[in-house]
């Protein structure tokens, strides 16, 4: 497709055609596909995120203020979903096949309960011997599940300092944790 073919047919997006929209998502999504599926490995996870993008796509078009540049905005939102994604998801570990048996068994219900009381209260301990700006820094992250931009607005700070509070806070919580073990 040539870039006037795009641009005309971004234009008649934005006015409202969602046939022309239609267009647009046949012609890129291998595209943005390619992008996820370069960030994350994981073809699911890649469709999830092409999904998500062109819906985003969808919602913010009329906010785009030069249809011309259309590719690269939408590659800059493939992008961006791709590095949140991998960013948020928990990290992967392989396991023997007969550790999956294992968990299917009924475990020790009773100890593992135990542990995790106690887990969870050595942890509500280490918050609290936080300081106010990283304990609320934390919590609003992990607990309350706020991304950096719902942060940065709460706390009226930029993305950078609240990445920056973040990974001070968590080196901080560290630090607390590890002075609470028993030797």
């Amino acid at each position: 497709m040539s870039p006037d073919t795009i641009f005309n047919i971004v234009v008649r997006a934005q006015a409202g055609d969602t046939g022309a929209f239609g267009q647009l998502f046949e012609h890129f999504q291998s595209r943005v596909f390619g992008i996820a599926m370069q960030r994350l490995r994981n073809t699911a996870e890649a469709d999830e995120v092409t999904q998500e993008v062109f819906l985003r796509a969808f919602r913010k078009l009329a906010q785009l203020k030069e249809p011309a540049a259309f590719a690269g905005w939408l590659c800059q939102i493939a992008t961006r979903l791709s590095i949140n994604r991998a960013v948020r998801r928990p990290p992967e570990t392989a396991c023997e096949p007969a550790s999956f048996e294992v968990s299917q068994q009924s475990p020790d219900t009773a100890a593992n309960d135990l542990m995790q009381l106690e887990d969870a209260e050595q942890l509500r301990d280490g918050l609290d011997r936080l300081g106010d700006l990283d304990r609320r820094t934390l919590m609003a992250f992990y607990f309350d599940g706020q991304s950096l931009k719902e942060m940065s607005v709460v706390f009226d700070s930029p993305i950078g300092t609240i990445k920056r509070r973040l990974h001070t806070a968590r080196h901080r919580l560290h630090d607390v944790l590890t002075t609470m073990q028993p030797a």
